[in-house]
């Protein structure tokens, strides 16, 4: 998954900056960027029927809808579920910004310290297919949005105990507040790297419906926060996958052409690549990039003018992910280095000789990638994923 993002001058306070220009890029089937919403210019023709109850519909929020810190949201978005094409004999769903756009993973959403956010989400996957991965008799059937590392109230926890789920041809919006950090009351704030999923399909966890690509990545920086060029997401998982896929399908870039995109990871030589890392399912796994290192920090950077700080810092090249966890990591491409096709896997090694490897390609100055051998190819193994593409949605 890939964005490019640009850099944000300076404002006032943080929930000035959020309405004024902050975006979610939503990443899956390219780079979009959503501002606040615009007053309407005189004699300009009335609203839509949709967007004026989507306004409607976020008025009359109760207070307990909103955490505390959020009098009204600064932002909205419409976020869909749907069926995607299945990978092999796979059921595979997705959240996209449309639900033409939808992909696994899901769109990357963006906020900065102090907004709040408005998320509608749209249930477009049939009946039949959420009945067919139930696993609970009695569970409903619907989708949800939960989300970690922000802040909501239980109506938007996006779980069955709090009936905030959304059943089939219905929505529902949820509320995010990234709450800024606060040295008076020690609030430690929000910022972070997250992820988003569902909690609903198959039973009270959600299992089945992350488990075929309801997912996504959350990032919530500060102001000042040095923005990358690239933003790629990766959801290590079960039966060695990455983003849900094994060996050549994680990996389909076209030498001559390379677009970013979830099986596409590419850059220019001298950008910032950041990674959102994810750990999903129930195994634990080691995030290794080969040729690269960063800063075991919130950002993967660190302020080269502290000396004391530089020196406290370790530099790492692998880190241990588990079920559940998130972090980031941010990389300089080919970093002295140079163009060259960099692994990416998870340094169990029988889950990397089942297939839990990709490639970071730092293309040449034509734009190309460099010539490789595809070597990671996964060996048999019973129960894993087919080694094919499956569904790929481009980038810009």
């Amino acid at each position: 998954m890939e964005k490019e993002t640009s850099r944000l001058g300076s404002a006032g306070g943080p929930r000035m900056l959020a309405i004024a220009i902050l975006a979610v890029t939503l990443v899956g089937a390219g780079v979009l960027r959503f501002g606040g919403q615009q007053a309407a210019a005189p004699g300009a023709p009335a609203e839509a029927p949709a967007v004026a109850a989507e306004k409607a519909a976020l008025a009359a929020l109760a207070p307990g809808d909103r955490p505390e810190g959020c009098i009204q949201p600064d932002r909205r978005i419409q976020l869909y579920a749907v069926e995607l094409p299945k990978d092999g004999t796979q059921v595979r769903l997705g959240y996209g910004l449309t639900p033409e756009t939808a992909s696994y993973p899901g769109p990357l959403i963006e906020m900065i310290e102090g907004e709040c956010l408005a998320i509608t989400l749209h249930n477009q996957i049939p009946e039949a297919t959420l009945a067919a991965l139930r696993t609970e008799p009695n569970h409903p059937l619907g989708v949800s949005l939960h989300t970690h590392g922000v802040k909501y109230t239980p109506t938007s926890d996006g779980t069955v105990h709090t009936d905030s789920w959304v059943p089939p041809g219905g929505q529902r919006t949820y509320i995010w507040f990234a709450k800024p950090r606060n040295a008076t009351t020690g609030a430690q704030g929000t910022a972070g790297y997250w992820w988003y999923h569902d909690h609903m399909v198959g039973g009270a966890h959600g299992t089945r419906g992350q488990g075929a690509g309801l997912f996504g990545g959350l990032v919530v920086r500060r102001q000042g926060d040095l923005r990358p060029h690239r933003t790629y997401v990766t959801a290590f998982g079960d039966l060695q996958s990455i983003n849900l896929r094994r060996g050549a399908a994680t990996d389909t870039c076209d030498p001559a052409n390379p677009v970013p995109g979830p099986t596409c990871l590419v850059a220019k030589p001298g950008e910032r690549v950041e990674f959102v890392v994810i750990g999903m399912g129930n195994d634990m796994h080691t995030f290794h990039l080969h040729g690269h290192s960063w800063a075991d920090t919130r950002t993967g950077t660190v302020d080269g003018t502290n000396r004391a700080l530089v020196d406290s810092v370790p530099v790492i090249d692998n880190k241990t992910l588990g079920p559940g966890d998130s972090f980031g990591v941010t990389v300089v491409a080919g970093d002295s280095v140079g163009p060259g096709n960099w692994m990416l896997h998870c340094h169990m090694q029988f889950h990397s000789d089942l297939g839990m490897a990709t490639m970071l390609h730092v293309l040449n100055p034509d734009g190309t990638l460099p010539s490789h051998a595809h070597d990671h190819a996964p060996a048999a193994a019973a129960g894993a994923p087919a080694a094919h593409a499956g569904h790929q949605a481009s980038s810009k």
